[in-house]
């Protein structure tokens, strides 16, 4: 038995909550998953892992043995970085999540870049815009929007900003007229943008000359998904309030209409978030660093 690749399947396997899940994030076979963490138990004389048919527990001593083996893992995964760094760049599979209109618009169409200066590093880029469980799901980062990041088992660096846009289609305006002041939204036709994750919908915010407000809304349609939520702005549906790198070309062509331009919206911070349980690995650090010096070059995120 290879005792540190026992030791990090155990850990994988208490992060991922299973068995199944662990083996896909490590892409080996649920047997030797199985078998790995048994050997260890054997070779402690000691069970970690409380299991049934539904879901597996961490014992006394596992949670333990989980504590102190998340501590080697990371020294040897520092040890390996400090040598490897030495004589080659950062390498090996790096899972990264974002928002599905974001990694469109900002991230894809510069990716050549950060391909061209690691090309050791295997990027897997999940696009969605639901907020995945890292941890569970095997994901290394996630790049998140929000003014408040709920999960303090994260670690958040802020590399960004969102700003917004309210707007209609101009078929939408010539039936309904254009709103003069936020307050003036509830007697219109709106599109809300709800959580994939927890159904939540999301107020809109505006300032003027200190003047502030918040509006719920109250609307007959509500989509989780930033491209269609674009399209039933497109589609006359109602108003819109989406990202400006999303409504930006579609303002400059016309199918779009700015609506309350004397006001600004609050712009939402934009944050890398990773485990803090886990060793900021080389690949890792050069991919946030980049993503840091993406945002502040493009007009749309800084």
């Amino acid at each position: 038995m290879n005792k540190l690749q026992a030791m990090e399947v155990f850990v994988q396997v208490v992060d991922a909550g299973g068995f199944t899940r662990a083996a896909e994030n490590m892409q080996l076979p649920k047997a030797t998953v199985s078998t790995l963490v048994q050997s260890l138990e054997e070779s402690l004389s000691v069970k970690l892992l409380h299991r049934t048919t539904r879901r597996i527990s961490v014992t006394v001593e596992g949670a333990v043995y989980y504590e102190r083996a998340m501590r080697v893992l990371a020294e040897v995964r520092e040890a390996d970085e400090c040598v490897a760094l030495s004589r080659s760049s950062p390498s090996g599979r790096l899972r990264v999540d974002a928002p599905t209109g974001l990694a469109s618009e900002v991230i894809i169409p510069a990716l050549s870049d950060f391909l061209e200066r690691y090309p050791d590093i295997q990027l897997e880029l999940g696009c969605s815009d639901r907020n995945v469980e890292l941890i569970e799901e095997g994901v290394d980062c996630a790049i998140r929007g929000g003014r408040q990041l709920a999960d303090s088992s994260l670690i958040a660096r802020r590399v960004g900003t969102m700003r917004y846009a309210t707007c209609a289609s101009r078929a939408y305006l010539e039936r309904y007229g254009q709103p003069m002041h936020p307050d003036d939204l509830v007697n219109h036709h709106c599109v809300n943008y709800f959580s994939a994750r927890n159904g939540t919908k999301f107020d809109w915010y505006f300032e003027r000359e200190g003047e502030k407000a918040q509006v719920s809304l109250s609307s007959r349609i509500a989509l989780s998904d930033s491209y269609a939520y674009t399209a039933a702005g497109l589609a006359g549906l109602g108003i819109i309030q989406m990202a400006n790198f999303l409504t930006d070309p579609l303002l400059k062509d016309g199918r779009l209409v700015t609506i309350l331009g004397d006001w600004t919206n609050e712009p939402l911070p934009v944050y890398v978030v990773y485990p803090q349980n886990r060793h900021l690995s080389a690949k890792l650090r050069v991919f946030v660093e980049w993503i840091a010096e993406l945002f502040s070059n493009h007009a749309a995120m800084r």
